[in-house]
């Protein structure tokens, strides 16, 4: 008997299919990346031009104890950035991990098969085009648009036809959709004013820059909503693990569960880009590292949103910090980890 059939008997009791991936999680790795981000957390209220001691901010944030510079710097700077950077890296961690799912392909991340772009082209048309270029909600509408647009054209066409798993034909197809909306993004960029023309280009590197409570708060709140619904999906998406015919038989409606999975990633992906614009990578590595942190037998789902959390906090830290005073895009230091990590992967495999 083979690996997949002895695997697929296991699970059979009493004439019953019992769905693999009730499993034990390493508490003390769980803590690990927790301790991990709440330091990070901590780190980016408490360093910077202005120091302050985590007293100072603990009495400043719970007890309303500071000084008007304190306020601002804290309460109105630093604090939205890092809860920003807190639900955007939940989000992206998640959508990444359901896409790769879905597609059963480890390069299936949404910056890769073009939702990302797509959204940016949605936010960018609204931004630099439209009539509610000054609001963070009419971005937020913009990027679901675009999101959704996309999504649906690439889901269309690695439907048609034969030949490739559609999971092969949704990298394909994604990555020449990109390709095309990237050169679309940079003719909106050239329609511009000078002034719009610069903010979109560094928004396009992803960047949590002089974010604001205005430019976040509607967003992180649906983000926060979203997240935990999203993640009640887990034993759908297990169950799709199977394999399509598998599924079905369970009495899982196979299509319908995959597009309801594609609108919810889709969803996280474009409120996250209209809060921090396309950050690369992010969304392509945290699935990967929580499966291989954590050792899940399937998609880590609520892993990869704890990762992507942490690692998006820990990566804005570097960026505001590194080159002080200057802060950088953070989705420059989230493409630096995404390339060690391609690298260290290639690498990995070769041997």
């Amino acid at each position: 008997m083979s690996v997949v059939s002895r695997s697929v008997a296991g699970s059979v009791v009493a004439g019953s299919v019992r769905i693999p991936g009730r499993y034990r999680t390493p508490i003390p790795r769980t803590l690990l990346v927790v301790a991990v981000l709440v330091v990070a957390a901590v780190a980016s209220l408490v360093f910077g031009s202005y120091q302050m001691s985590p007293e100072q901010v603990f009495r400043l944030i719970f007890q309303g104890e500071g000084t008007e510079i304190e306020r601002q710097l804290v309460l109105n700077q630093r604090l939205p950035r890092m809860l920003a950077a807190l639900v955007v890296g939940a989000a992206l961690g998640l959508s990444g991990a359901i896409f790769q799912s879905v597609s059963r392909n480890a390069l299936g991340s949404p910056d890769i098969i073009g939702f990302t772009v797509g959204s940016a082209t949605g936010a960018l048309s609204v931004v630099l085009i439209g009539p509610l270029a000054a609001t963070g909600v009419g971005m937020g509408m913009g990027a679901i648009l675009g999101g959704f647009v996309t999504a649906a054209v690439v889901m269309l066409l690695a439907g048609l036809g034969g030949g490739a798993t559609m999971g092969q034909k949704m990298v394909l197809i994604g990555i020449a959709v990109s390709a095309m909306l990237s050169s679309v993004n940079d003719y909106l960029i050239t329609r511009g004013d000078l002034e719009k023309a610069e903010a979109a280009k560094t928004w396009q590197h992803g960047s949590l820059n002089a974010i604001s409570w205005g430019q976040m708060e509607v967003q992180s709140v649906i983000l926060v909503i979203a997240i935990p619904l999203i993640l009640m999906l887990t034993r759908r998406l297990r169950t799709l693990e199977l394999g399509d015919d598998l599924a079905a038989g369970l009495g899982l409606p196979v299509r319908r569960s995959v597009n309801l999975l594609v609108a919810a990633a889709v969803l996280l992906v474009a409120i996250a880009i209209s809060v921090a614009g396309p950050i690369g990578f992010l969304a392509l590595i945290a699935p990967q590292l929580a499966r291989r942190f954590w050792r899940t037998p399937g998609t880590a789902m609520w892993h990869s949103a704890l990762m992507g959390a942490a690692i998006l906090v820990l990566a804005d830290f570097v960026a505001a910090r590194a080159l002080a005073p200057f802060q950088i895009p953070v989705g420059l230091v989230t493409g630096a980890i995404g390339g060690l990590y391609m690298l260290w992967l290639l690498n990995r495999q070769r041997h």
